[in-house]
């Protein structure tokens, strides 16, 4: 069957979940899971590379090249695992018999063109930048391999829903409800939101098909 993977990002992880389309026009689970974009071994920091970046210069004041580079190093810290999770997700589902059409991933609103200076002036920046750092590292991830990106606000889901599924999005909205009864816990907002990301970026591979 064809499947869509559908990303609720957060920073340093990201629930994604890979939904199909039954014979029957129902959906089916397929894979369900809480995916890993800051290594162990990196410390807490990369969860939250601005803010580090904030301390080295608050400790050593005018240490801006360092703030730049723990801000880099944290950025392709969380390209690199996006790339990995992503990949080892395609081939699970490859593995199954299944072939992955498509990957839809909730972005939130693109920030401004600030410099790591400008960012670092401003705490709610921070929060800003780095909620956009992991969402984009995994967009970046999900074209880097060889899928068909689907990018869909946050914000307004259920908005593109009903635009992408008319009539029918009260029911994917019931069936996504509904997986709960058959994969258990957890099946929380993020795991739904997932799911009807991935619904949307299933029925947009098919029309393009």
């Amino acid at each position: 069957m064809k499947v869509a993977f559908g990303f609720k990002p957060h920073s340093g992880w990201a629930v994604l979940v890979a939904i199909a389309a039954g014979r029957s026009g129902r959906v089916e689970l397929i894979d369900r899971r809480r995916i890993a974009l800051v290594d162990d071994g990196e410390g807490s920091w990369a969860k939250q590379p601005y803010h580090a970046a904030q301390r080295a210069q608050r400790d050593e004041p005018g240490a801006r090249d360092e703030a730049e580079r723990l801000v880099a190093r944290g950025v392709e810290s969380a390209r690199r695992l996006a790339i990995r999770e992503v990949r080892d997700a395609a081939r699970r589902i490859a593995a199954s018999g299944h072939e992955v059409a498509a990957g839809a991933v909730l972005m939130s609103d693109p920030l401004p063109d600030w410099s790591v200076d400008e960012i670092l002036a401003v705490h709610v920046r921070m929060h800003k930048a780095e909620g956009v750092l992991f969402r984009e590292a995994l967009a970046r991830a999900v074209s880097r391999c060889g899928l068909r990106l689907v990018q869909l606000s946050d914000r307004k889901l259920q908005a593109e829903a009903a635009a992408a599924l008319g009539a029918g999005v009260a029911q994917a909205l019931s069936q996504i409800d509904r997986l709960r009864q058959s994969c258990g816990a957890p099946w929380g907002q993020d795991q739904k939101d997932a799911a009807l990301a991935a619904w949307i970026a299933l029925r947009r591979a098919a029309k393009s098909a």
